[in-house]
């Protein structure tokens, strides 16, 4: 039995190496808990989640008043058990982003701890679906970014073999936002996919308009164009629009993501294995999109989302931002375009503890045995 005796939680918070805008918000900072699990052989597991600047604080305030207690003697390979318990037991404050995350901060960490336990790759302990997945930009594509920029970013990725690049759009007019994506579509061609991402800022009618517009570009997806409570008016856009309508990342429960397929509210979704509370419910998401014949194409995190969607079958594209460079010495491997499954067991994320503890916020530490 892998009993969890130990439990150490830190915090550090990493600023972005680029500017990065879209049309509601800037992402200036990136906290990030971390987690380290040890069961009664010594084994240690880590797992993390992040914020993009708010509420950092409050998961680790969660984690270390509330759910790590509950940890200690629990049998780690019970992960299912565990999840559903510490779900339960802040039920109050579930669904919603604050207990998604610290949920995934533990989930992450035991999922660690199995495979490391079982010396296999996440991927393969996760499904084994495929052992590389294509990669699309994001980091050029920002929505301050002039259109020389944007440009001349996607050439950039053409030539080292991705599949596509995300552009953000949401300017105050469609003119400009078709200006950008006219002048990226006649330097890439037809084969380079274009993604675009509007995050949350229209209402249905402008939606529509610019669902129209994008068609022109032969856009691959439209995403977030609207809030994501709002599954109604997505199901209308998803049955007019002549683009994929892509959901997922503001999203905290399995059901509701059951609700957005049942409805036909979109073709594509972005479950984040952070804001979804951890790889057990990712991983119920991306099956039951796949039921749908649906593909889930995930927010972010690229350095934990790589393994999951070489697990399984409906996961063709990985996003690249990189994250946690600085508090890393392992890197995505990226080869002609596709991103490789780390062969490494575990995570696959190899992490610089001198680095961590540099960094590491004052007062948003604790440690708990038992």
């Amino acid at each position: 039995m892998a009993k969890i005796t130990k439990a150490e939680i830190l915090m550090v918070d990493l600023v972005p190496k680029v500017t990065r805008t879209d049309a509601i918000q800037s992402f200036v900072s990136q906290e990030t808990p971390i987690l380290r699990l040890t069961d009664a052989d010594g084994t240690v597991g880590t797992g993390y989640s992040y914020t993009i600047g708010a509420g950092g604080p409050a998961v680790v305030s969660l984690l270390r008043e509330t759910l790590l207690p509950q940890l200690i003697g629990r049998d780690a390979e019970e992960i299912e058990g565990i999840w559903r318990d510490l779900l339960m037991s802040t039920h109050a404050t579930a669904v919603g982003a604050i207990t998604s995350l610290a949920l995934a901060t533990i989930d992450t960490a035991l999922w660690d701890l199995r495979c490391l336990r079982a010396a296999q790759p996440l991927w393969r302990m996760a499904g084994g679906a495929k052992s590389s997945v294509g990669v699309y930009s994001t980091e050029g594509g920002w929505l301050h970014i002039e259109t020389t920029d944007l440009v001349a970013d996607a050439l950039a990725m053409q030539e080292k073999g991705f599949a596509g690049s995300k552009i953000k759009i949401g300017k105050p007019s469609m003119a400009a936002d078709r200006a950008r994506l006219k002048a990226v579509r006649e330097a890439v061609g037809p084969d380079y996919h274009i993604l675009v991402d509007a995050n949350q800022s229209f209402t249905l009618s402008e939606a529509r308009r610019r669902a129209d517009m994008l068609a022109e570009f032969d856009i691959g997806w439209f995403e977030e164009p609207m809030p994501a409570d709002d599954v109604g008016a997505h199901a209308q856009l998803t049955a007019a629009s002549p683009v994929p309508i892509a959901v997922g990342e503001s999203m905290y429960s399995l059901s509701q993501f059951k609700d957005y397929l049942a409805m036909n509210a979109c073709t594509i979704v972005q479950a984040d294995v952070a804001r979804i509370g951890g790889i057990t419910p990712w991983l119920k998401v991306a099956h039951m999109a796949e039921a749908f014949n649906v593909s889930i194409c995930p927010h972010f995190l690229m350095e934990l989302h790589v393994s999951l969607t070489c697990a399984v079958p409906n996961a063709p594209l990985l996003e690249y931002i990189p994250q946690l460079d600085e508090i890393i010495t392992s890197r995505v491997d990226i080869r002609d375009g596709r991103a490789q499954a780390p062969t490494a067991a575990g995570l696959g994320i190899a992490w610089d503890w001198d680095a961590i503890g540099a960094r590491a916020i004052p007062g948003l530490s604790a440690t708990l045995e038992g």
